[in-house]
């Protein structure tokens, strides 16, 4: 009897730790951010991110918009504003539960709710109006898929940075804001001691 309470308390840890959500660090030129994504919520989504993770294809691109009441946008470009090349869409996932508020990560896409690919936006602001209100084109709003659990005091810096014009691009951060490397952080290792 011991010994199936025991084996289902194990079969009960490894199902937890197998739903315990992905984590990804993001190393920015102005800190780091943690996100936790939520694949329950964007299952199609969340997949897409993490393989442009393992890809290693937000390595090098930068923050390109950034408007201080709204939202900070990256991982399409690189540092000389040229634009890399993506895989094929991903399908829109809005009205998942999920909500445009402070501090969450969304996708970004063109007016077509199925355009998104690498670009991702971060919520400085609670963003009501890009949440899903209906299928209609106004209505639909953008996939969020997940949220800062760190570092959102990395994100308020971006979004006070000063910006300009360059070429057909608005909301240019002057200062170039790298995204220096995102990594899939493993959910069993402990964090590492601070320094002193």
């Amino acid at each position: 009897m011991l010994r199936i309470i025991l084996a289902t308390i194990a079969l009960a840890l490894s199902c937890a730790a197998q739903a315990q959500n992905p984590k990804v660090e993001m190393r920015t030129s102005m800190g780091v951010i943690t996100l936790e994504l939520q694949p329950e919520n964007a299952p199609e989504t969340v997949k897409n991110f993490l393989q442009y993770v393992k890809d290693g294809f937000y390595n090098g691109t930068i923050f390109h918009r950034v408007i201080a009441d709204f939202m900070i946008q990256g991982g399409g470009f690189t540092a000389d504003m040229a634009q890399k090349k993506t895989r094929d869409p991903v399908k829109h996932e809005g009205g998942n539960g999920l909500t445009n508020q402070v501090g969450t990560i969304a996708m970004a896409r063109t007016a077509d709710p199925n355009s998104g690919t690498s670009q991702f936006f971060i919520n400085v602001v609670d963003n009501q109006m890009l949440n899903f209100r209906g299928p209609g084109p106004q209505e639909i709003g953008y996939t969020v898929f997940g949220r800062v659990t760190n570092g959102l005091d990395v994100v308020n810096k971006i979004r006070n940075v000063q910006t300009t014009s360059k070429g057909s691009h608005q909301n240019v951060p002057v200062q170039t804001i790298t995204i220096e490397k995102v990594t899939l952080l493993d959910p069993a290792a402990k964090p590492a001691a601070k320094s002193k």
